[in-house]
């Protein structure tokens, strides 16, 4: 069975609370979910606010490949029955000069009686009127009948009612809508069947994700007869968000053999859930089934182990199928296995040393009781791998560092450090001001070290983030900072754990700058050189 996506970020899932797109922002997404394949790709409501109808008249100039652009409204108001065209919600609509539309109505009777405040009679026509109106302009129409599922369960006659007259006026698809998503798995399953022998109808879905269940409804409705899925990129949307298209597209595809997006273009499916992510300007959950950064990483050292041997163990389908790749974490839960298999992704050769493999693991487990987390610092475990090795050297020796935070009367002064590193036998004594007590403190070491190492210039601090391991002994509690640097060529985390909050941030700078040295000086096979 075929199945047509279409993808309602743009303006479903723009409801959401931390959501806010701008034109560009809408243009972006657009061509990147027509790249993908998507379908239909839902704009917004032209009726609504300005932005909107920009975005339409915007998107005219795009040359999209695959996906039709749908401009979404609600049907014309009950004074508007006799002259549909000079309706003003229809005004807008038909200006955004879409070949597609979205018509929601009103499928519950309580909406009609208590949000409409028109008669059920009334409401039909409303509908019946704005189809015909549509379609009489060459549009293709997908009727939404809103809270389809509520209104069924609480006036299975007139529901149906409103689903046969939009079908009858020539709604292309009619989407049963789960507008407040309540409904349950089995209840979409039985309820789209009956639907579906009262009315004959090309019908869709769409589900919102108020009881965790959006993704399941819909592959349920598809198993009961629905040719069209709505949704949106990462379940974005109001409230707990709609039906995650991430999720439901491979869902479909991959494990229930239907048709729809090209299998070959699958590979782009984390790209686009990242990318949405970035332009949302939120950070991509890392939990997400398929997409997800852990969504194949393997934490456990028995997993580890079976992965190795046989991936089909612990994944359920290959990771490059969906754009993503497996992952193995270092723990206090890791094996040995998991060590080879991290020191192999580093380029690290520990296979016939198994006392360095042992000391690696014994190191990870000692260090994560005491609040450590390799898993978000990579670098600093490869540095842990190197120096269990022999691999690693100090690049400097600090003799000791001192810094200030004042606080003025009506004013915070900024922050000095001073610090003293040797280098060889040379000694360098160094200060430097900063907006905190940490980027002065990172500001001074650079500054020291720049001498003998020049390459370091090219080095930025991206991140840092700070987390209290407990709450229990408040400001004295044990303190994790988290690193994250690049040379705009890669960029590297590193860790830092301790009561006190510019030691750990200490101890996750040096390993920060150990680790770019180390990288400058495998590349050029010699230790870089100072004066």
């Amino acid at each position: 069975m075929r199945i047509d996506f279409y993808d309602t970020t743009l303006r479903d899932g723009a409801q959401s609370e931390d959501i806010a797109f701008s034109v560009n922002d809408k243009i972006r997404v657009t061509e990147k979910l027509d790249e993908f394949g998507m379908d239909f790709i839902e704009g917004g409501w032209p009726g609504s606010n300005p932005r909107d109808l920009e975005y339409f008249e915007e998107v005219k100039k795009c040359r999209l490949t695959h996906a039709r652009i749908v401009a979404f409204s609600s049907t014309i108001k009950a004074g508007a029955l006799s002259d549909p065209e000079g309706d003003e919600i229809m005004r807008p609509l038909l200006r955004a000069d879409t070949e597609c539309v979205a018509i929601v109505g009103k499928s519950w009777d309580l909406h009609v009686r208590d949000a409409l405040k028109v008669s059920l009679d009334t409401n039909l026509k409303m509908i019946e009127r704005t189809i015909r109106f549509l379609k009489g302009r060459g549009k293709t129409v997908f009727f939404d009948a809103e809270h389809f599922f509520d209104g069924y369960r609480g006036n299975r006659e007139y529901a149906v009612k409103v689903v046969k007259v939009a079908a009858d006026a020539g709604a292309d698809v009619v989407v049963l809508c789960d507008t407040n998503g309540g409904s349950m798995p089995f209840e979409i399953e039985d309820l789209v069947g009956e639907v579906r022998r009262s009315v004959v109808a090309a019908f869709g879905i769409h589900c919102h994700n108020d009881t965790e269940n959006a993704v399941a409804n819909s592959l349920m409705a598809v198993r009961a007869g629905c040719v069209h899925v709505q949704g949106t990129t990462n379940g974005y949307g109001e409230r707990c968000g709609n039906a995650n298209l991430c999720s439901v597209i491979p869902d479909l595809i991959l494990k229930m053999g239907c048709e729809g997006i090209d299998r070959t273009k699958l590979w782009a499916l984390r790209d686009l859930s990242v990318f949405v992510d970035e332009v949302a300007n939120l950070i991509p959950n890392k939990n997400r089934p398929y997409v997800g950064s852990a969504a194949f990483a393997h934490k456990g050292g028995i997993h580890a182990a079976a992965v190795r041997k046989n991936p089909a163990t612990y994944e359920h389908i290959d990771p490059p199928l969906v754009g993503n790749s497996q992952r193995f974490l270092v723990s206090d839960l890791s094996g040995e296995s998991t060590i080879l298999v991290k020191a192999r992704q580093f380029g690290i050769n520990m296979e016939n040393d198994k006392k360095a493999v042992r000391e690696v693991l014994r190191r990870v487990k000692e260090m994560e009781h005491g609040g450590y987390k390799f898993e978000g610092a990579e670098a600093s475990l490869e540095l842990l791998m190197k120096r269990a090795l022999g691999m690693h050297k100090n690049y400097f020796e600090l003799i000791g560092f001192r810094v200030v935070a004042e606080k003025q009367e009506k004013s915070l002064a900024p922050s000095e450090a001073t610090i003293m590193v040797k280098v060889g036998d040379r000694i360098e004594h160094t200060a430097a001001f900063g907006n905190g007590p940490v980027n002065a403190l990172d500001g001074a070491l650079r500054k020291a070290l720049h001498t003998f190492y020049p390459v370091l210039r090219s080095m930025t601090l991206v991140d840092y983030k700070v987390r209290a391991l407990s709450t229990r002994e408040g400001t004295g509690t044990i303190i994790r900072v988290l690193i994250e640097s690049s040379d705009g060529v890669r960029t590297w985390e590193t860790v830092g754990v301790s009561e006190n909050i510019i030691e750990a941030s200490w101890q996750a700078l040096v390993d920060s700058i150990d680790y770019k040295l180390l990288l400058e000086e495998e590349k050029h096979e010699t230790s870089p050189q100072y004066p």
